[in-house]
């Protein structure tokens, strides 16, 4: 590892750390100095300025479990996990990470800085990933993207309620309530995992929209045009029970 590779690494170690115990208020160049052993300049000459090191934090922190949810994403895709199952395993996971970095949550809280954040668009496609293997099973009755959105309100919601709560004054069932609420949002029916279960319709329609890009008998602009029907038929507000 160079010079400077190591001193940079030695910055964001030592600011983490006061990230973690201290939150966002502590994470000072002057104090981030002092952690480190290395002299002011050198931050502002690696990450410019203050928000450049917490957004450098938030990619070290983050990268790890990122990297922990795709492998377990790709293995239960490989293997044969319940789509549904692997979904609620990854929605405890985040609520898990949320309160055991707070600060780190309410950093990437910012919509500015998370939007711009290529760790936190990698989350993101983990998510997707899983939305879209129960969205191929037909257990979804919306759109891919309505559900990934609505997963991700109600974490936010939650981390944010939880975490302003004394923690002996929080609600433990709070996290799986709005998680069931979101499956009765977005499921057929979570006991009845089939596609002629209520919301029928909408189910196949999304399933044959999570496979149509797979689709080799059609050309690639056959493709674009079945999932532009597909996506039609799901979003249409005016749309009946299947």
């Amino acid at each position: 590892m160079s010079g400077r590779s190591e001193t940079r690494e030695r910055i964001v170690d030592a600011a983490a750390l006061l990230l973690r115990d201290h939150g966002t208020s502590a994470v000072t160049t002057r104090r981030v100095a002092e952690a480190a052993g290395v002299q002011a300049p050198a931050i502002y000459r690696l990450f410019g300025d203050k928000d450049g090191l917490l957004d450098a934090v938030a990619e070290h922190v983050l990268a790890d479990f990122v990297a922990q949810k795709a492998a377990v994403v790709e293995a239960a895709a490989a293997g044969d996990v319940d789509p549904l199952e692997d979904l609620r395993a990854g929605w405890r996971a985040q609520i898990e990470f949320g309160l055991a970095h707070p600060a780190l949550f309410r950093l990437l809280s910012d919509p500015e800085r998370g939007l711009h954040s290529p760790v936190v668009r990698s989350g993101l496609e983990v998510l997707e990933a899983r939305v879209h293997r129960v969205a191929a099973t037909g257990r979804l009755r919306v759109s891919e993207r309505r559900a990934v959105g609505l997963v991700q309100a109600a974490g936010t919601g939650v981390l944010t309620v939880l975490l302003s709560t004394p923690a002996e004054e929080r609600d433990e069932g709070l996290a799986e309530a709005a998680y069931e609420a979101v499956l009765r949002e977005v499921l057929t029916d979570p006991e009845q995992p089939t596609v002629s279960a209520r919301g029928g319709t909408a189910a196949a329609a999304v399933a044959l929209r999570a496979v149509a890009p797979r689709l080799d008998a059609l050309s690639p602009a056959e493709q674009r045009l079945l999932s532009e029907w597909l996506d039609r038929i799901v979003d249409d507000p005016a749309r009946g029970p299947g």
